[in-house]
């Protein structure tokens, strides 16, 4: 029992996790096409005075700028970073069985958080320039 055990748990984290969020993501976002063309398709059926080419363009997605994406990229890699050092600094003072894995997510928290870090200072004075312009 215990040998089936570590068989599925690794494959059901590594196989079937990821190919549900894959499959949820992408029902939601079909989900969310079918609904604005079902609107679009009502007011154009309705003959009303509202513009279908104006509702497209509203039910549209709206594009973050370049602002808002710098300000996601520093937030995230605070909250990678802050959590990579918490796991790290949990398995240092409460030693548990699943010692090596802690530590491994640990450092990889703490490395994704620091290349968000990276791309952000990289990026900071390129997105200061186009505003200016």
């Amino acid at each position: 029992m215990f040998h089936l055990v570590q068989i599925i748990v690794p494959v059901s984290i590594c196989v079937v996790l990821p190919a549900v969020l894959v499959w949820i993501v992408f029902r939601s976002r079909n989900n969310k096409v079918n609904k604005n063309a079902e609107i679009v398709i009502k007011a154009i059926e309705s003959n009303s005075s509202i513009d279908a080419d104006k509702l497209v363009a509203a039910l549209g997605t709206t594009e973050r700028t370049p602002g808002q994406i710098l300000q996601l990229r520093l937030l995230r890699g605070c909250m990678f970073t802050l959590a990579g050092l918490i796991v790290g600094l949990i398995e240092l003072f409460f030693d548990s069985p699943m010692s090596y894995f802690m530590f491994l997510c640990s450092g990889l928290l703490f490395a994704v958080g620091i290349s968000y870090l990276i791309v952000y200072f990289v990026t900071r004075n390129n997105v200061d320039e186009a505003d200016e312009k």
